[in-house]
């Protein structure tokens, strides 16, 4: 190395993160002294903590030249895969707090250390070529899902409504789209990324998602265009008949397994709006935004102020003559110190070059956006302001994000006031400050929280009798959660349809993923298993993954060719999902959120944390289903 490199190196692991570094610096020298004082950096819990890690300028310098030191020497690490023991150690450091030890071996998987797809027991696996399976979506389950198939050998089809890859990161194209989980926890543990941004852009993400598929190459198993639009359990050959339609032809597809990889964003919900057909301008759902429509100089309404219209208002708002934000309940913004930053070349250098670096900064990421929020969002009983939080700490950050609020726009009282969230903070989708109050500032900016009784041809007119001009109408009103999967027109055993089996807003699945009545399916990011507390969806189709592919190579390797997961297994499950979720804020009395169906009922989110989620989905056990064998009509299960 030359003096030229070892200044270029110098420079770049100066500006790194220090007890990302340090961390480095670990598994390179194997020295696990550098996890003793002086060295231990100090806790901070902002999703993006200072560099500097609480050192002292005199103890990040021994740490820098020490690594530099290594790197000089050419040696190769000490310490590329450390033990549960030693890793654990090391997150507790790392973070400068007491990390569970149960987490030791979900990190050691998610950071590739221990490989986290399944693999054959034996070699012996001929009857896998009789496994195909049929993906209905190529998003990002669909996508992750492939890739480990692929690998098994497994024979699979994704069917996508699209043009290409990407599932809702393809669909949404609304200006200012972009991801709200830090991008190095959302993204697949098998894939790195050199991101641009903390939190990228709908086109970064789709970019990624585009360029796994055909690194993979997934693409030749990939129908575009194509739609699912019904499909049939055949209980004499134990497979799925699945009907396909694209431009307007419509054939025919068996697979021994069914997947719907569509998520629970897929479906725009458009609220009933007297008056919506009269409007003479655009008028359109944010999911649906047409590559042609421009908003410059224009007066534009938009309906809603949830996750998509703190993004879209924001980047549009210096382009429009005027917008009008129609709100009917306003949302908790939790501000993030770097949220609208690049990373820098230095650092971009580090998670491209130095190894260990990309993987320790992406735990970093997965665990202050990850479980420690949960326990804080529990509701206490003796609490005594439940009408406005639950639980002392919940109160706490209350006060803080209004503050935050104050502290942005207090000198306008009455936007301050439309501003307020009266139900707890997390209670909703936790959403991040885009700029969302200063935007709100702005003269060309309004925010009207009053109803509205109707659409005209040129204007939205509320229920005080006022009337906005309007221009385009923009629809930020969310999704169909409860549908999920119910909307493909499947039909189990004995003719029993998902959407009969889901009906009134209930749906529910082992896991999150099977369903009685529907043998050889699965549901992925399906009922009570998406993410709430933080965290990444990429984490839970991976586990959702593993699981399914574990089921399905047990079954092959054992000689079964159906499974239903038994009535009592998934209605314990229920049980202890609504028993659980009663303890959490989600089960607030004064929240209405999709995360609930109109009973009440929470059918969208997990109640446990990622660690617990991970466990019960990292090997399958067979006892929990009822098990066919070929040319056996009756139902069989060796494990029970």
């Amino acid at each position: 190395m030359n003096e030229h490199q070892v200044d270029s190196f110098r420079r770049n692991i100066e500006a790194g993160d220090v007890r990302t570094l340090l961390m480095v610096l670990v598994q390179m020298t194997g020295d696990l002294s550098w996890l003793e004082p002086p060295y231990r950096p100090k806790r901070d819990v902002r999703l993006l903590p200072a560099r500097d890690a609480g050192l002292s300028k005199e103890v990040r310098s021994e740490i820098q030249n020490a690594l530099l030191n290594f790197i000089r020497s050419g040696e190769e690490p000490k310490l590329p895969d450390p033990d549960e023991e030693t890793l654990h150690k090391m997150m507790s450091i790392c973070l400068g707090e007491d990390v569970p030890f149960e987490y030791a071996s979900l990190v050691r998987e998610d950071l590739g250390f221990k490989g986290r797809h399944i693999e054959w027991s034996n070699s012996d696996h001929n009857s896998v070529n009789d496994s195909s399976v049929l993906i209905v979506g190529g998003g990002v389950s669909g996508i992750g899902l492939a890739v480990a198939l692929k690998s098994l050998g497994i024979s699979f089809t994704i069917v996508e409504a699209q043009d290409d890859v990407g599932g809702v990161w393809n669909m949404n194209r609304y200006p200012g789209c972009g991801v709200d989980t830090p991008n190095y926890a959302y993204a697949y543990s098998f894939e790195k990324n050199l991101w641009s941004k903390y939190f990228s852009s709908r086109e970064e993400i789709l970019d990624y998602l585009q360029r796994v598929a055909t690194k993979y190459d997934l693409r030749k198993s990939i129908q575009f265009s194509t739609s699912l639009t019904g499909a049939v359990w055949d209980a004499r050959r134990k497979e799925w008949v699945a009907t396909l339609e694209r431009d307007g032809e419509t054939t025919t597809a068996r697979a021994r397994f069914l997947v719907s990889a569509i998520g629970q964003l897929s479906d725009p919900s458009i609220p009933e709006v007297n008056g919506h057909s009269v409007f003479s301008g655009p008028i359109l759902h944010s999911a649906h935004w047409p590559e042609n429509l421009s908003v410059d100089g224009k007066h534009v309404a938009i309906i809603g102020t949830g996750a998509t219209a703190m993004q879209l208002v924001p980047a549009i708002s210096d382009r429009v003559d005027k917008v009008s934000i129609y709100q009917r309940t306003p949302q908790w913004s939790r501000p993030i110190e770097g949220y609208l930053d690049e990373i820098r070349e230095e650092e971009k250098w580090l998670l491209k070059t130095l190894p260990f670096y990309a993987e320790w900064f992406r735990f970093n990421m997965f665990w202050r956006y990850g479980d420690g929020l949960l326990q804080t969002l529990r509701r206490d009983p003796e609490w005594k302001h439940p009408e406005r939080s639950v639980n002392s700490t919940n109160d706490r950050h209350r006060e803080e994000l209004i503050n935050f609020i104050d502290s942005e726009i207090g000198d306008l009282p009455e936007l301050v006031e439309k501003c307020i969230p009266t139900y707890p903070p997390f209670g909703k989708r936790i959403l991040l400050d885009n700029n969302w109050y200063k935007t709100l500032r702005k003269p060309n900016v309004e925010l009207v929280d009053t109803r509205i009784e109707r659409i005209g041809t040129d204007c939205i007119e509320t229920v005080d009798g006022i009337c906005r001009a309007a221009d385009i109408i923009i629809y930020c009103t969310g999704f169909k959660i409860n549908e999920m999967a119910s909307r493909l027109g499947i039909h189990g055993r004995d003719g029993l349809s998902l959407a009969d089996a889901w009906a009134d807003e209930n749906p529910t699945a082992y896991l999150g993923m099977t369903v009685e009545g529907f043998p050889n399916f699965f549901t992925m990011i399906g009922p009570n298993s998406g993410p709430a507390h933080g965290g990444s969806v990429v984490f839970q189709a991976e586990c959702q993954t593993r699981y399914i592919t574990s089921l399905i190579v047990q079954m092959v390797e054992q000689g079964f060719d159906a499974f239903e997961v038994k009535s009592d297994v998934l209605r314990q499950f229920v049980q202890k999902v609504d028993a659980e979720h009663e303890k959490l804020i989600w089960t607030h009395p004064g929240l209405d959120t999709y995360y609930k169906n109109r009973h009440g009922r929470v059918t969208s989110v997990i109640p446990w944390r990622f660690v617990d989620y991970w466990k019960m989905t990292h090997d399958a056990q067979l006892s929990d289903y009822k098990l066919e064998q070929k040319g056996n009509q009756s139902q069989t299960n060796q494990n029970s």
